[in-house]
């Protein structure tokens, strides 16, 4: 019997053996595995698996795939007998594919060339030709080589060990400069930034502080810019008018526009009168502290020292006393008590002043006791106010305040300070008067000067008035002797800008005369209107920093200014003693320009204005 015959006989028995137990399995669905050998793997394989009632099955057919080409052996078991090899049932089973991922994917061998370098010598055939009958060979560019010492390897070493030092310190002397080349660039873009950031804060400060002076102002600066700009707003409305209207048309026009100035000058008059009440009442105050100060002085330990004398603390009585009358919100018993206070204080002195005090004093008394109202004894209060800021100013009640008053008690010190306004014909202490360095005879007072502008011209000197503040600031780091800046008033400054440096930067990179600021031209040399520059003040950084960068044509312009501001300044007789060795007249006539004459003679005259305005 053949093998096969053995093995369906075996499959028949088994069979017969599974029909034997099919009854215990009734109801319940069964699959059974079978294992065929590849090469007698039928085609066709009847079986009963499936029941249809009881005790009844049927027959299904599973139809097996043959497959056309040998399969690769993935496991299984080879009968040792027969040779016959059983395949495991992932023979069966296609492979999983992999889910695209859109992407192409190449494998790393395939895409990676796997290179090697290695270094080979070729062999060469050398010749020596040598003399010979026949051949003659020249011998003069031969060379006689003699042996030199012999050179150790551990000499050898060294040397290389040497050599690569010397090279890592070069490289490392190069990485370190490179290091510090980008600290120090990254520190100079850092304090760019910080430059740049605090240009911007004080350019934003600036215009803070003058939209508030506008808004507010409170001193005569801020007076003189508001006239200023309303000067600026009529030139331009009365241009504009003049450029478009004709006839009556233009008359009515300019007499609406005159309305206008009128009501916005009557504005700022009133705004002013509030301002000079307000300053008025800081100056009192400033003046009552100033004479309660303790006097000070700084001892060798560099301690300070405080002394209270019997003046200070009178003074700081009539302080206390004088801001308790003047407290508006006190009540009835608080203020007849602060009145008794006054009456004593001031009966400690019998003169007319203090019999107007006590009789002011004495009739408040009696109108409050028969309860008058409070907001009609305003006036009342105001006259015992006044009266008794009159009595504190006395040297003989208050004798601190002598130090502070800028009138001197004594009429021989007082006769030799008196100058004669020729505007408003006062006689007036000689702090009533600024003078330029200029001028030769003293003309008008400081408040008839302020009138006149806001009358005329309505010029405003607050930007030179700034200029000047920051020269002398500067001067005063470097030189804390310095005398010229401290000498020159507001228009010298304005003479010095306007007529010598055409109201810009010399570089011609800015006008704003916010912005412009005075350095030293040589910085060696102290500060002078003959060694000076007007530039901004980001170009004043720069121009403290380097050295000899100007072209030389500017440098002639310079020089040219210089001439021009000693020439100027050397009239004044103060200030000719600052001049260097070279004489003005030497610098010759050809300096000499219209415009300098002209405000040469306006500075000549006695301070009154030209004929034309």
């Amino acid at each position: 019997m053949s093998e096969r015959e053995d093995e369906e006989s075996e499959a028949t028995e088994d069979e017969e053996k599974n029909t034997e137990t099919e009854p215990q399995l009734a109801g319940k669905s069964s699959l059974f595995f079978f294992s065929f050998p590849l090469s007698s793997c039928p085609l066709f394989l009847s079986s009963s698996l499936c029941p249809v009632d009881e005790g009844v099955f049927q027959d299904t057919v599973v139809e097996i795939d043959r497959p056309l080409q040998k399969k690769a052996f993935l496991g299984g078991f080879r009968n040792r007998l027969t040779g016959v090899e059983y395949h495991h049932a992932a023979v069966q089973t296609l492979p999983k594919k992999r889910p695209d991922r859109g992407v192409v994917v190449f494998s790393r061998d395939t895409q990676t060339a796997s290179l090697k370098c290695q270094a080979q010598q070729s062999s060469a055939d050398a010749s020596t030709q040598m003399n010979r009958t026949g051949c003659y060979i020249s011998c003069l560019t031969d060379r006689l080589l003699v042996p030199g010492d012999y050179v150790p390897a551990s000499e050898c070493h060294s040397k290389r060990v040497r050599a690569a030092i010397v090279l890592q310190s070069f490289a490392r002397r190069w990485l370190a400069q490179q290091e510090s080349l980008r600290m120090e660039r990254n520190r100079r873009l850092a304090w760019q930034e910080m430059q740049e950031k605090r240009r911007k804060e004080e350019k934003e400060e600036q215009l803070k502080d003058r939209r508030r002076r506008w808004k507010n102002p409170q001193q005569r600066e801020d007076f003189d810019i508001l006239y200023r700009s309303l000067q600026k707003w009529r030139s331009e409305e009365e241009q504009r008018i003049n450029s478009s209207l004709r006839g009556a048309e233009r008359r009515a026009a300019l007499c609406a526009l005159l309305e206008q100035e009128q009501q916005c000058i009557s504005t700022i008059g009133r705004q002013q009168i509030s301002a000079q009440a307000n300053n008025y009442d800081k100056a009192v105050r400033n003046l009552l502290d100033k004479c309660a100060a303790p006097r000070r002085w700084r001892a060798a330990d560099g301690r300070m020292i405080e002394m209270d004398s019997q003046e200070t603390i009178r003074a700081r009585e009539l302080r206390d006393l004088y801001a308790s009358v003047n407290h508006v919100a006190a009540s009835c018993e608080q203020r007849l008590i602060d009145l008794m206070t006054l009456k004593h204080t001031v009966q400690e002195h019998e003169c007319q002043l203090t019999r107007d005090i006590v009789t002011l004093i004495d009739r408040e008394v009696d109108l409050m006791t028969r309860r008058v109202k409070s907001t009609s004894l305003e006036g009342l209060r105001k006259r015992i106010s006044t009266l008794f800021l009159q009595f504190i100013k006395t040297p003989a009640f208050n004798p601190e305040v002598a130090r502070q008053l800028k009138v001197p008690q004594n009429p021989s010190q007082l006769k030799n300070n008196l100058f004669f306004c020729r505007a408003c014909h006062r006689y007036l202490h000689s702090d009533n008067f600024s003078p330029s360095t200029s001028t030769r005879v003293i003309g008008r007072c400081r408040e008839c000067t302020g009138l006149d502008n806001i009358a005329r011209t309505r010029d405003d000197l607050s930007c030179y008035k700034t200029i000047l503040t920051r020269l002398r600031a500067d001067e005063l780091q470097l030189n804390g002797e310095a005398k010229i800046p401290f000498l020159l008033q507001l228009e010298d400054m304005r003479y010095l800008v306007e007529v010598i440096w055409a109201s810009c930067s010399a570089l011609r990179t800015s006008s704003d005369l916010y912005d412009l600021v005075f350095v030293r031209w040589e910085r060696q040399r102290d500060w002078s209107p003959w060694n000076c520059v007007l530039l901004s003040r980001e170009e004043a950084s720069i121009h403290v920093e380097v050295e000899d960068v100007y072209e030389e044509t500017l440098v002639r312009g310079i020089k040219h200014k210089h001439m021009l501001g000693r020439r100027h300044f050397s009239q004044i007789s103060i200030m000719a003693e600052y001049l260097d060795s070279r004489s003005p007249a030497a610098l010759g006539n050809q300096l000499v320009s219209k415009l300098i004459t002209m405000e040469t003679e306006e500075c000549d005259t006695d301070g009154t204005p030209p004929s034309d305005h």
